[in-house]
């Protein structure tokens, strides 16, 4: 079932949603080669904690699937060709050239907010610096058509047709999602679909949109075995953008706007 949240709930978002942000704005600013993702982890969990809020994704397990190992971090980083869900460890460093994707959740006071940025590390050729600026913009896209009257794949639609455009792939078997006093929410929000099609939008849904888009022709995510960590089937390049939005009349409102961009 879609809910549709109201302003007091919303302000509650917003307030989780602006946490989010400034943890993913401190590691944008800390993040350097050299460091393990657990570095980048440890400072996010302190940074949440210091908030008076708590790690949306720390011991998370889908429900109704009890062989799903909680997941046991407060970040996904994913590196180069991993398209989600990398759990941070001491052994993976992070290197000069690579592309790094954040994910990043946070529960306050009874609701979630989760966004997600991918950042470069040093000098990158410039499909993979193409690739990372049409991630970013085909969420701005998507989030474009978040608002009242429109229909949920419109957003799909607007994503699939910028990425496509430049030759990318979209990687199909990862949607966003609802969010609100849960994390993952009805409806899922598809990266691809057909304009006109989907349920209505209507003020108050909560959705958090999220493109992962590829280079080269991969179109699923696959998992490592015994690991959450998902990558692109051709070990190719990927990156992850994504925002908490609410439906609003005219305009979306963005509940995890980065503080860096003023």
């Amino acid at each position: 079932m879609i809910t549709i949240k109201s302003e007091r709930e919303i302000e509650l978002m917003r307030e989780a949603g602006a946490i989010v942000a400034k943890t993913l704005d401190l590691l944008e600013l800390e993040v350097k080669p050299g460091m393990s993702t657990r570095d980048l982890d440890i400072m996010a969990e302190e940074f949440i904690r210091d908030h008076h809020a708590e790690p949306s994704f720390l011991n998370y397990a889908p429900k109704g699937d009890p062989d799903v190992t909680p997941y046991p971090a407060t970040l996904c980083v994913s590196i180069n060709e991993e398209v989600v869900h990398g759990v941070p460890s001491r052994k993976r460093i992070i290197k000069e050239g690579d592309i790094v994707s954040v994910d990043c959740g946070v529960y306050k006071s009874g609701y979630h907010g989760d966004a997600a940025r991918t950042f470069i590390l040093g000098t990158v050729d410039e499909k993979i610096i193409q690739l990372v600026d049409v991630t970013r913009e085909s969420l701005e896209r998507g989030i474009a058509m978040a608002v009242e009257g429109n229909r949920l794949h419109d957003i799909s639609a607007a994503i699939e047709e910028y990425a496509r455009s430049f030759g990318f792939s979209i990687i199909e078997n990862m949607v966003g999602h609802g969010i609100g006093s849960e994390l993952h929410e009805e409806p899922a929000v598809p990266n691809y679909g057909r304009r006109h099609t989907g349920v209505k939008l209507r003020e108050g849904m909560t959705l958090a949109i999220e493109p992962m888009i590829a280079i080269g022709r991969s179109r699923r995510a696959v998992s490592r075995r015994g690991a959450w960590v998902a990558v692109t089937e051709d070990g190719k390049p990927s990156a992850h953008f994504e925002h908490t939005v609410v439906v609003r009349p005219g305009k979306a409102e963005v509940l995890t706007r980065s503080f860096l961009q003023g």
